[in-house]
């Protein structure tokens, strides 16, 4: 059995708090998802802004290796012919073949929302999808808020769906708009459904009852043929259902296929890819592709995974692209030293006297407030430092930060840096949001030039904790800085008195995990 992934994130997922795709970035997502397989991508709205508009018509000189692109839209308005509505005819002049539109299914949003008869809508339902068939465009129908629809009055919701069906949608997708729909209801609204249309079905579940996902999987095992959703849940309120959890399920726990079994593996990178160009942190616990998914801290457990992985592990981590980490804590003992010694290839046993002298290393920092069970960033250095597998790309002459408030009540903050790269004295400076933004942004800035892969990443997250309360304002500080690219996400650690020196201890850390890993990818 093959099921169709529908991805609406451009259109959905653009409706989260906070997210505002440019059109460069629509069209590096639209790319990443045609690479996956996804088989449909959604791009927005044709008629509705200038920005969706101009996506569409680039789109018009991108070939797309799969995936095919489909325009958005709802049915005409009342009361005029939907060849005179004009975001219709939007939608049929960005030349795409695919389109969705929506439509009302609940009675009452139909009187109380569009101000018009239930007869009148059934009508804009058949005379839109009419009009864009006999424009030579495909169409899907979506039928908005269907399962409150079938509940207050099923006999007309389906007249809804027989609507569109009777005028040539080839899909009908049966939306939880709401995100409400409790599973067992949704299951038998399909089954009731099912029997009676003989079209096509598709799923799209927003995720208020945190359902959405195990709502769409029960979906296809109730015969639907299609699946709507975003990369990392991404939409409105608590978003939608996430397809890298769904493509995750579909192929490691039933024979339903979606994207190429051969892209499976990407599935870790795609959603990072997609975190990054949002502009938003990746979800550390997200299933299958978070940071968090496959990490072990528990000393018991770091110990059973060594004997088999199944003992804590539902699937190889490497089927969808991601990794194990064990974390290094006072629960887990030398364990994880051993394993990450390995991935450096340095082999280390618990009587190793090297093993023995990094662990109280390890215990002796973590005495002075440092943490490494959360900078797993920072531990990767400082294994490699104490095994002598670090290579050293820069050296520190001195930095400078300067915060002011000025009369206009704005908080200015400069930084200078001043680096020894490559036998060659660097000076940079640059403004930021605060101390810390600046002290990275000029860090940043001069080492661009030797090191251009820095422009990849970014800082996601900034923690700073007061280790002794009782020293007031003179207290040690631990600030953990998290940081990401395209493809992973990672988080340093730096402690001391003064704020500004643990952070750029953090920061230090984070630049040169990036540049150890990327310089361990080329190898």
């Amino acid at each position: 059995m093959k099921v169709e992934l529908y991805d609406t994130t451009l259109r959905d997922g653009s409706q989260t708090e906070g997210i505002s795709f440019s059109v460069n970035d629509k069209l590096r997502i639209t790319r990443k998802l045609d690479e996956l397989g996804v088989h449909y991508i959604e791009g927005g709205w044709p008629g509705s802004n200038p920005k969706d508009k101009e996506f569409f018509k680039l789109m018009q000189k991108v070939h797309l290796k799969s995936a095919k692109l489909v325009a958005f839209g709802s049915t005409r308005r009342a009361g005029i012919k939907a060849s005179q509505d004009k975001n219709l005819r939007e939608i049929v002049a960005s030349k795409v073949k695919f389109v969705t539109i929506f439509g009302k299914s609940w009675d009452f949003h139909v009187t109380e929302v569009l101000k018009t008869t239930l007869d009148e809508n059934l009508d804009m339902i058949s005379d839109s999808v009419s009009y864009l068939k006999s424009s030579g465009l495909r169409v899907f129908y979506d039928a908005e808020h269907f399962f409150d629809a079938y509940k207050a009055n099923p006999e007309y919701a389906l007249k809804t769906l027989q609507a569109a069906a009777s005028s040539g949608a080839e899909v009908l997708s049966l939306c939880d708009t709401n995100g409400g729909t409790l599973t067992d209801e949704l299951m038998g609204i399909i089954e009731e459904v099912k029997s009676k249309v003989k079209v096509s079905l598709g799923i799209h579940c927003h995720n208020d009852l945190d359902l959405a996902v195990a709502n769409s999987i029960a979906a296809v095992d109730s015969g639907c043929v299609q699946i709507q959703g975003t990369f990392n849940g991404l939409g409105e309120r608590c978003g939608n259902a996430n397809l890298c959890t769904i493509i995750g399920i579909l192929a490691t726990k039933t024979n339903v296929e979606s994207i190429p079994k051969a892209k499976i593996k990407d599935l870790t990178q795609a959603s990072y890819f997609i975190s990054e160009v949002s502009n938003v942190k990746h979800d550390d616990n997200q299933p299958f592709v978070g940071r968090s998914a496959f990490a072990h801290k528990g000393g018991v457990h770091i110990d059973a995974m060594m004997k088999s992985p199944k003992t804590y592990e539902h699937v190889d981590p490497k089927l969808v692209g991601n990794k194990r980490r064990f974390l290094v804590s006072e629960l887990a003992g030398k364990t994880p030293i051993i394993l990450k010694a390995k991935e450096i290839e340095l082999k280390l046993d618990k009587k190793s006297p090297q093993a023995k002298k990094f662990l109280k290393q390890l215990q002796d920092l973590e005495h002075a407030g440092y943490q490494y069970e959360a900078a797993d960033g920072s531990f990767d250095v400082l294994i490699k430092k104490a095994f002598k597998k670090y290579k050293k790309f820069f050296e520190l002459e001195g930095f400078k930060v300067v915060v002011e408030k000025r009369n206009d009540n704005r908080v200015f903050s400069e930084a200078t840096v001043r680096l020894r790269v490559k036998n060659r004295e660097h000076y940079s400076a640059a403004e930021g949001d605060g101390p810390v933004n600046a002290l990275d942004n000029a860090l940043r800035k001069a080492l661009k030039e030797f090191y251009p892969n820095l422009v990849n990443m970014h800082l996601s997250d900034f923690k700073v904790r007061v280790l002794d309360a009782e020293a007031g304002t003179a207290a040690k500080v631990r600030v953990l800085i998290e940081s990401q690219d395209e493809t992973d996400s990672w988080t340093t650690v730096g402690v001391h008195e003064n704020i500004i020196e643990a952070s750029w201890q953090a920061l230090v850390d984070s630049v040169e995990y990036k540049l150890l890993k990327d310089q361990s990818s080329k190898k």
